[in-house]
């Protein structure tokens, strides 16, 4: 396999570590559209902290290079896609990075060359979408001149114990030739080993169900969040005696949000009501955990008023904005959907997170603090919105020192000693 020459189409949370892991044994091309993403990689920067520069520059000193050319990328012969799959503002997926990356491929598709898709869709996506997308750009027929693989990521962003490596991956091939090549090529670097399975389908539908069954399961414990909220019940109370139970599964209420346990089940959703299954239990689960954001902010407001703080022009404090701790990630996080509910009541909301990069697009939108407003005497209300490791070592006086008035302490995470209010 040392002949082989990879190109990882997209280099974001998956594409980058994935790139970097193949360049310690193989030639390998990193490919991307955004200019800005390549010259920073280049200069040994990787904005999304998966890598730190030294790892990016032993990938460069392995001799990976960086393009946004596609004629750069015609010498490969194993071609790895990694762009997101992401749902447009009906919930649909929105397949439009996968075609268009496809299109790319399928223009510089040669014999014998192998596409493996790792982007998590619904069922049938790489042999009903791809496929006939590479076979019109390359002239090529499939499973005779070119062949595909599927192999989801597993990546989870801002996890420095479980990277790409030492997590088991699911493999498979479009003949069992081919399956048996992409398993050897994912062995070749997957400590963690490899699960090959029987169709791309298959894979496909693993893949899917994965953060579809965390979806659910955290929608579980919401519902019942809210539950013993009405009964004055503590519900990480009721958890830590449920859990007590061998065979109770320990999951906890919290904001669903990010590219993947957010998004993902709406892939499935979408194939089955299109084979005219109706999916109610994750739709379900889908809109009760879509619906956190307003009851977080609904109780800060509700607590105010309590307190006989005014609404309008209030001040308050969301600390991390992230879709979850310690990574710098913001793509579809809830919190953003917090701070929109407190601004319809007029709140003016200051956002204090140390691991966002304030340059973005999506960051200029909100009020960011540079420091954390200790002695400030100056919010309403404070909601602990991400559990990121420095948040959980601010004190009772800390907060005291950041609050008008009573304090009202609203935790999301469940880091905080004794908060008003915990969901």
């Amino acid at each position: 396999m040392d002949k082989l020459h990879i190109c990882i189409i997209g280099l974001g949370y998956v594409g980058l570590p994935l790139a970097h892991a193949f360049s310690s044994k193989y030639k390998v091309i990193g490919y991307d559209i955004n200019p800005k993403r390549i010259d920073e990689l280049q200069s040994g920067f990787d904005r999304t902290l998966e890598l730190d520069t030294h790892q990016v520059q032993e990938a460069l000193a392995n001799g990976m290079r960086f393009t946004t050319s596609a004629d750069e990328i015609k010498e490969c012969n194993i071609y790895i896609v990694t762009v997101p799959t992401p749902i447009d503002e009906s919930n649909e997926p929105d397949l439009t990075p996968i075609i268009k990356s496809t299109q790319t491929v399928g223009k510089v598709l040669k014999k014998d060359d192998i596409v493996i898709y790792e982007s998590t869709v619904y069922p049938g996506v790489t042999e009903e979408v791809c496929v006939p997308i590479l076979e019109q750009f390359s002239g090529l027929k499939f499973n005779e001149s070119f062949f595909c693989g599927y192999s989801p990521e597993r990546i989870n962003p801002g996890d420095k114990e479980h990277t790409v490596t030492k997590i088991l991956k699911i493999t498979s091939g479009s003949t069992p030739k081919n399956a048996k090549k992409v398993d050897d090529l994912y062995k070749s670097i997957i400590t963690a080993g490899t699960h090959l399975a029987p169709t791309i389908k298959v894979a496909e539908a693993a893949k899917v169900i994965e953060n579809t069954q965390r979806d659910v399961n955290i929608a579980l414990m919401n519902e019942l969040a809210m539950i013993f909220d009405v009964m004055g019940i503590d519900t990480n109370a009721v958890l830590e005696a449920a859990g007590t139970k061998w065979n109770f599964i320990k999951f906890k209420p919290g904001l669903v949000g990010g590219h993947c346990i957010g998004v993902d089940p709406y892939y499935l959703t979408h194939k089955a009501q299109s084979l005219g299954y109706m999916p109610n239990l994750i739709l379900g689960a889908r809109q009760i955990n879509n619906g956190m954001s307003k009851l977080i902010a609904d109780k800060a407001i509700k607590l105010m008023i309590k307190e006989d703080k005014k609404l309008k022009n209030a001040n308050v404090l969301v600390l991390g904005v992230t879709f979850k701790e310690n990574c710098p990630d913001m793509r579809n996080s809830k919190v953003l959907d917090i701070i929109k509910e407190l601004e319809e009541y007029e709140c003016h909301v200051d956002v204090y997170d140390y691991w966002v990069d304030k340059s973005d697009k999506e960051t200029k939108k909100l009020n960011f603090l540079d420091k954390l407003p200790l002695g400030s005497k100056k919010y309403s209300s404070i909601i602990v919105a991400v559990g990121h490791d420095k948040f959980k070592n601010i004190s009772k006086e800390d907060y005291e020192s950041m609050s008008n008035g009573e304090p009202i302490i609203i935790d999301v995470k469940g880091i905080v000693e004794k908060p008003t209010w915990r969901l």
